[in-house]
């Protein structure tokens, strides 16, 4: 399965009115999730922060796979809290299927908090960093 075919299956599942989609080919095996009733709904509610929201806006994972915030594990990482960085520029790295794909800063901004954590899982959608357009 194609990166392509994967980000159009994601699309189409988010679209859909599905809670849930599994999908085994060959080698590859995809589960899809989505919270859609009220019993999920109670955990969420303890684990909201007590505060307002934050300004800004969230740069959330495009794929399923481990995050990565610098190249190699003595390598600086791609951004830290605060930086300014431009259009475009890599803000992190998401490995999956053992392919790793860059994860791009969608305009000039500056990051005002990181999400991610380094080796560790990240979902479809889940928020990696919060960031103010410049």
């Amino acid at each position: 399965m194609t990166n392509q075919e994967l980000f159009e299956l994601m699309d189409r599942f988010s679209a859909s009115g599905l809670t849930g989609l599994r999908l085994t080919q060959k080698d590859v095996s995809l589960e899809l999730t989505r919270n859609g009733g009220a019993a999920p709904a109670a955990p969420a509610a303890a684990c909201a922060p007590a505060g307002p929201e934050p300004a800004g806006k969230v740069l959330s994972a495009p794929l399923v796979g481990t995050y990565y915030a610098a190249s190699a594990p003595d390598a600086a990482p791609f951004v830290t809290a605060g930086a300014q960085v431009s259009e475009g520029q890599t803000v992190c790295l998401i490995e999956a299927m053992k392919m790793m794909n860059e994860v791009k800063a969608p305009c000039d901004c500056m990051v005002e908090e990181l999400y991610g954590r380094d080796g560790e899982l990240v979902e479809f959608g889940a928020p990696l960093l919060r960031y103010r357009p410049l």
